[in-house]
């Protein structure tokens, strides 16, 4: 038999997942030496021993790898044999660039769970118990290499149990990184109580009624009992979160199905390892305070993902709200520090633990589609920091996204990192740990930005940021591009393609307020190719807190003269106001001019009586859009106008004035609802395809927040694919500002050959 040794060289997602014992194994079965390590790149192995058997190994290695394991590349080489027989797990090598990927958090497996529950297993009931197939990783990575010195677990020491089966090959925990026992491990504490008594006394505290601040993987949670209302009610007071839904935990996936309605897609989505909080149509008879989510159709449910999760519910024997733990508009507690003095007065108790998180990390949220893949309306637990590719090399770069919904990117060469969800940059706390966020990632991934891309909106926190960076080359991006470089970046593309961008509100490069953008363009560039007609925003960021206001200026955009008060906005709006509006948007002073589809979704939702004031940015459009899809009978469109002159412009005046006609005549907000979105899909595809026509292109891209909408998403890309256009639509990525710095990164890119 003739010897062969080979180095293989595997980047990917290798770091965390168990795959050096996995090529332990894997050596061991084929009889081969050497040894493996991870380093800065990812995983660095030799094999040594019959031919075949290397030839095996190598055909093997990516396809068989772990769970958690996504292998990108395999380099190899060979080498001169040296004799060696035994196969080893080294030390990591350090001191270069790193640019390992480090694995997101990963839902407890089933063998865990397993064990969890079994009287007879040393880790029954333990709260922290973990493998390489499971487990925190993100939120308690401090550096690369992925080993336990560079983890929030450096702290605690094995036990002799432990140490014994993270050194052996064979043990499912071999190597695994968070390895820990109660003899040796994380403990809960609730005051004075640890372990199963803290355990113990929270679950009490929920029975009675009691707001609970649980420490999870990312951050803490306020739990409450599902059905209480007294308590769900006192939850949104002491949170100052007034209508917006809070998030559920059910203890699993039949009493998921006891909440909302679930297809195929949404349970494979809701027992996934990313663990995602999963938007679905409430059923009827649901066992949920009506607190809960109040005017909502839909309830976010979610199942647990770490050990604690399943003790509490299981302990409690109910659904739990799950919210995160902080005051409105503030990012989510993660240290223990802040826990006792930013919960106070929101909590009647605080369950934690000794284990630090390294990164604050709220849950994801998604929502399927009818067709399609699902939408990620929030990308953080279970998704970050999982890379998302380029489709051209950038330099070292930092892009600072935008100011609702933020997140930040960092990119290299054909990678990108874009960061967990922060919030809404409102604030010092969410500044603070915009900051933060930014600092670990350019440390993790080693980039030193040469280049920082930024939103063209002076007065955004994130733009200011960025002014402050120094030595760096700026690059200032207008937003429906960077919404537009966004989708086509993430498909791998460079453009060009037609772009329909719809949200709230972003600054054109004409200085004006836009939001319903049609554009034509690539990575590197875009032009204007039409929008929807333009209308004042009377009292200027008050309309988008006060939706009958924005009812009111198209009411008047529609008929020329000031409009009657309509009587589904008579309760909520007094003449008086309503006629100082109309004046201030007829003599535009505080009105500026926007083109925005968000607010028009706000207009109608008003008009039909839905919502006349929000609590948070997107609730009238959510509401309406839940109205419309409760519609028996959907109807005809409503008639919207396509302008198809040197700009194409979308008009909704006739499709104000029908609804207004409607709404006099007492039509059901559903059937307004569904006709209105009916209309707007079939002028947004009559729109592209003139667009499309004239440029000679064939792609199209729907991003933006109001693309969120399922309905009108659905409606508009199944019209588009019927004029034979092709579309791309936000998959790994949010269709709203949560996209935007990966856009940003993209464009810089574009822009800056070297």
């Amino acid at each position: 038999m003739s010897a062969t040794r080979v180095r293989a060289r595997v980047e990917g997602l290798v770091q965390g997942v168990g795959f050096r014992p996995y090529v332990h194994r894997l050596a061991g079965e084929l009889a081969l030496g050497g040894f493996v390590r991870n380093d800065e790149r990812g995983v660095l192995l030799e094999v040594e021993g019959d031919d075949r058997a290397v030839r095996a190994f190598l055909a093997r290695l990516a396809v068989e790898a772990p769970p958690l394991a996504s292998v990108e590349r395999v380099e190899h080489e060979p080498l001169t044999p040296t004799g060696e027989a035994a196969f080893a797990i080294v030390a990591s090598a350090g001191g270069a660039e790193p640019v390992a990927l480090v694995s997101p958090d990963s839902a407890t497996c089933d063998d865990c769970l397993g064990e969890l529950f079994d009287p007879a297993d040393r880790r029954h009931r333990y709260p922290f118990l973990s493998c390489t197939n499971c487990g925190p990783r993100f939120t308690i990575v401090l550096g690369v290499p992925y080993d336990r010195p560079a983890t929030t677990m450096a702290g605690f020491r094995m036990c002799a149990r432990c140490q014994a089966e993270y050194d052996d090959p064979a043990d499912r925990r071999f190597h695994a990184q968070p390895n820990a026992c109660a003899a040796c491990g994380p403990t809960l504490r609730l005051g004075a109580a640890t372990g199963e008594d803290a355990l113990g006394a929270a679950v009490a505290a929920l029975r009675a009624g009691r707001v609970v601040a649980v420490k999870g993987l990312g951050g803490f949670h306020l739990a409450c009992v599902a059905d209480d209302e007294a308590a769900v009610l006192a939850l949104r007071a002491r949170k100052h979160r007034e209508e917006k839904p809070f998030a559920l935990m059910a203890p699993d996936l039949p009493a998921a199905r006891e909440l909302v309605e679930l297809g195929p897609g949404e349970e494979a989505l809701l027992i996934g390892r990313e663990r995602p909080i999963v938007l679905a149509p409430r059923r009827p008879p649901a066992r949920v305070a009506h607190a809960v989510a109040p005017r909502s159709a839909d309830l976010g449910v979610m199942l647990p993902y770490a050990p604690l999760h399943h003790l509490l519910l299981a302990d409690v024997g109910a659904t739990l709200v799950m919210t995160s733990a902080n005051v409105s508009d503030e990012p989510i507690v993660h240290r223990d520090d802040e826990a006792r003095t930013r919960l106070v007065g929101i909590a009647d108790a605080i369950l934690g633990h000794d284990r630090p998180i390294g990164v604050r990390t709220d849950d994801s949220v998604v929502r399927v589609r009818r067709s399609g893949p699902p939408l990620v309306l929030r990308r953080s637990r279970g998704h970050v920091p999982a890379s998302v590719d380029l489709p051209l090399d950038a330099p070292p770069l930092l892009a600072c996204g935008a100011e609702l919904k933020s997140t930040f990117c960092v990119a290299k060469g054909r990678r990108a990192w874009v960061g967990h969800h922060i919030g809404d940059l409102a604030n010092l706390e969410t500044l603070t740990a915009f900051r933060e966020g930014i600092a670990h990632f350019e440390a993790l991934f080693a980039v030193r930005p040469r280049v920082v891309a930024h939103d063209l909106h002076p007065d955004y926190l994130s733009t200011a940021y960025a002014l402050e960076r120094e030595d760096v080359e700026l690059v200032a991006v207008q937003h429906h591009h960077a919404h537009l470089a966004a989708c086509l970046a993430e498909h791998g593309e460079r453009g060009p393609a037609v772009g329909a961008i719809y949200d709230g509100t972003g600054l054109g490069t004409d200085g004006t307020v836009w939001g319903g953008e049609l554009l034509v363009g690539d990575l590197a560039g875009f032009e204007r190719a039409g929008h929807l007609r333009p209308v004042r925003l009377p009292g200027g960021d008050r309309a988008i807190r006060q939706p009958w206001r924005m009812a009111c200026a198209w009411l008047q955009e529609a008929s020329g003269a000031p409009p009657a008060l309509p009587a589904t906005l008579a309760d909520a709006v007094g003449p008086t106001a309503w006629e100082a509006i109309a004046r201030l948007a007829s003599s535009g002073l505080a009105a500026p001019v926007t083109t925005s589809m968000g607010r028009l979704f706000d207009a109608v939702a008003a008009l039909c009586g839905v919502r006349a004031e929000v609590s948070y940015e997107g609730q009238a459009a959510a509401e309406l859009e839940g109205a419309a899809a409760r519609a028996a009978a959907p109807g005809d469109p409503y008639p919207l106008d396509v302008e198809t002159g040197d700009a194409v412009v979308l008009d909704p005046r006739p499709t104000i004035a029908a609804i207004a006609r409607d709404v006099a005549d007492g039509i059901d907000a559903g059937l307004v609802g569904a006709r209105f979105h009916a209309a707007v899909a079939r002028a947004t595809a009559r729109a592209v395809d003139v667009v499309a026509e004239r440029h000679g292109i064939a792609t199209v891209v729907l991003s933006g927040g109001v693309f969120q909408n399922r309905l009108l998403l659905d409606a508009t890309a199944r019209r588009l694919a019927e004029r034979g256009l092709r579309v791309l639509v936000p998959e790994r990525l949010s269709p709203n500002d949560g996209a935007i710095s990966y856009g940003q990164a993209a464009v810089a890119a574009a822009r800056r050959p070297f």
